[in-house]
């Protein structure tokens, strides 16, 4: 938990317990490969040694920040925390913080103090060791394997934390903080919870006894800076060709999915299209857990909630989705598409509410097809295939998949038109694809994006919403 602040172990306790005197004797009765042979193994006890009296050092820490953070608890009025200013607050636990030490009689350096005080502050009002890594905005995702092991992501890239818990108490006591605050609840007869953080980051829960090595928790970070098209086409996420084209087909209210895997940015793309809606409109949004970042004024947010403890007032995306067709809506967007909902989805798109929006989990656009006829088939509708793939054909008229790459880039892959039915099959155009073409010796993608030369479908439809794109941007020699 302290290991950001390691301080460098001293060598010199450890070389003096050499026995000096052999030193002279060891060497001039030996050859000077036995001199240079017995160097790594003094390095090595000096190591061992220091990273012992490290892991002490953490572990006293430790004992005395939970000590004294029972002494905040008894000496702070905790229901004055939300009132109080920032600095007061400060001021008062570093003052609890020094009686304690004083009387224990505990002497700590002014660097550990600092840390003390400022962990103790983490613990009273945020979120104790994951505080530092939420303020981080280099942190994507924490993911959190038991008390020891906290794994962050970076740019695309897992990487261990040194942050970790005291023990799975300590961990416990965070998580029951995060659930109790909205309202939910998590034990053994609940092991599992799906929340938000006060700053819009989705959180979820797993613990013992189906977790077996200790709390599973995961935190996906909620954006403060909202990505524009502007922005991702300087990312290198897509082109200026491809952006272009993804104006016009929101601006003509065409509905579209956003495919992709977990972490690919489906969320991040479907903020930036929503840049291009006029702001006159009325959009109504439908998510489990509330990440949309919408640019327009008039907006509706709505956001399911599962069953109370009794197993009661479960408000599912289903019955959002429902209640959002009576509220007049010019066009409906739904965060994720994972169930039942998928049959209200597809109706309110072929029944006058064109411009929906709406993300899938699907590895391509043909895939992505085949999810939506599986959900279909989940829900318990008993409609033969054809029916089901022409209403899926009459519905969605665009499919965006977005990629996170082996180098932890996020790209969009692929950019595909349906076009109608063929016989039983969907057909459908790709007209943007990203090509792969190597790796570097760091491991980086090399690719390029490329038009495949197939003009669009809804050309006719662009010129007369006032929307005619050049035929350059279908041209894969102009890209």
């Amino acid at each position: 938990m302290f290991s950001r602040y390691k301080k460098q172990p001293s060598a010199q306790p450890v070389e003096t317990q050499a026995p000096k005197a052999e030193a002279p004797t060891a060497t001039a009765a030996a050859p000077s490969t036995t001199a240079v042979a017995r160097k790594p193994v003094k390095k090595k006890a000096a190591e061992v040694v220091g990273n012992d009296k490290e892991r002490k050092r953490k572990e006293r820490l430790g004992e005395i920040k939970l000590e004294l953070h029972r002494e905040l608890l008894e000496n702070l009025n905790l229901s004055a925390l939300e009132k109080a200013e920032e600095s007061e607050l400060r001021t008062e636990i570093s003052a609890i913080a020094s009686e304690v030490l004083e009387t224990r009689n505990i002497v700590l350096n002014r660097e550990d103090r600092i840390q003390l005080n400022k962990e103790l502050y983490d613990e009273v009002t945020g979120l104790g060791p994951l505080e530092a890594l939420l303020q981080d905005d280099t942190v994507n995702d924490i993911l959190v394997n038991g008390p020891q092991q906290i794994f962050v992501e970076r740019h695309g890239k897992l990487e261990i934390s040194d942050i970790t818990f005291k023990d799975e108490k300590h961990l416990m006591r965070i998580i029951d903080k995060i659930v109790s605050a909205v309202g939910r609840r998590v034990d053994e007869s609940n092991p599992y919870v799906d929340a938000r953080l006060a700053d819009g980051s989705r959180f979820n829960a797993m613990v013992p006894p189906i977790a077996v090595d200790g709390s599973l928790v995961s935190i996906r970070k909620f954006k403060k800076d909202k990505l524009g098209i502007d922005d991702l086409v300087n990312f290198g996420a897509f082109t200026e060709e491809m952006a272009a084209y993804l104006q016009a087909a929101v601006s003509t209210r065409l509905n579209i999915i956003v495919s992709g895997g977990t972490g690919s940015g489906k969320t991040t793309t479907l903020n930036a299209l929503s840049s291009f809606i006029d702001d006159a409109e009325r959009i109504l949004t439908i998510e489990d857990t509330a990440e949309l970042q919408l640019q327009q004024t008039h907006v509706g947010r709505m956001e399911s909630r599962p069953p109370n403890v009794e197993g009661k007032g479960e408000v599912s995306p289903r019955d959002c989705l429902k209640n959002a067709l009576r509220m007049r809506p010019d066009r409906i967007i739904v965060g994720e598409t994972r169930g039942a909902e998928v049959i209200d989805m597809l109706q309110a798109m072929n029944t006058g509410h064109d411009g929906s929006m709406t993300t899938i989990h699907a590895n391509s656009a043909r895939d992505g097809i085949s999810r939506l006829e599986n959900m279909i088939a989940m829900a318990g509708i008993e409609m033969p295939i054809k029916a089901v793939r022409s209403q899926i054909s009459s519905a969605v008229n665009l499919i965006v998949q977005a990629s996170r790459l082996q180098d932890g880039s996020r790209r969009m892959t692929s950019i595909t038109e349906i076009t109608g039915m063929e016989g039983d099959v969907i057909s459908m155009q790709e007209l943007f694809k990203f090509q792969r073409v190597g790796l570097t010796p760091d491991n980086k993608i090399i690719g390029h994006f490329t038009a495949t030369g197939v003009r669009s479908h809804y050309s006719e439809r662009f010129r007369l919403w006032g929307f005619d794109l050049p035929a350059s941007i279908y041209d894969p020699t102009t890209m």
